[in-house]
């Protein structure tokens, strides 16, 4: 598991990969996001993107999915504080294998909290060509490791 000290700027984390079906799209869509070109194959035909394409919100689902399930194995879980922007250059189509890439842009201690610090963090997830469907800067709360508690209790007694 990672702690907070084991971040810094810079560092990248990779996630595994996952395929979207049109089943999916459509499924996720007549719960959530239920537009035609979500949800109906032959009518999305008609509409800006000429065929089926994923809610973003789909998107960002699958791409939390994938982080939680990434090579960041946070201690704790990751814990969203917010996001300060979130993007869609182009949709997740029917077929689409998604991936995330995540880098590290920021790390605060929070000196008045010393269970957890914050991370900024810069998420693109990918499909098969390597071209962003989503781009997000999420801001995280990290727990801090059992070494650095231990510190703080030595200093206060």
């Amino acid at each position: 598991m990672l702690y907070f000290e084991d971040l810094k700027p810079g560092d990248t984390f990779a996630t595994p990969t996952h395929t979207v079906t049109a089943e999916e799209i459509i499924a996720f869509a007549r719960q959530y996001d239920p537009q035609p070109f979500h949800t109906d194959a032959v009518a999305a035909q008609a509409s800006l993107f000429g065929q089926l394409v994923a809610s973003g919100w789909h998107t960002a689902a699958v791409s939390m999915g994938l982080m939680v399930r990434g090579d960041m194995k946070l201690d704790g879980g990751v814990l969203g504080r917010g996001v300060d922007q979130l993007r869609w250059p182009r949709p997740t189509l029917p077929g689409d294998t998604l991936r995330v890439e995540m880098t590290v842009l920021e790390i605060d201690p929070v000196p008045s909290r010393t269970d957890r610090g914050r991370v900024k963090l810069s998420c693109r997830t990918l499909n098969q060509a390597g071209e962003p469907v989503q781009e997000m800067t999420a801001r995280l709360l990290v727990q801090r490791g059992p070494s650095f508690a231990k510190a703080v209790e030595s200093r206060r007694t």
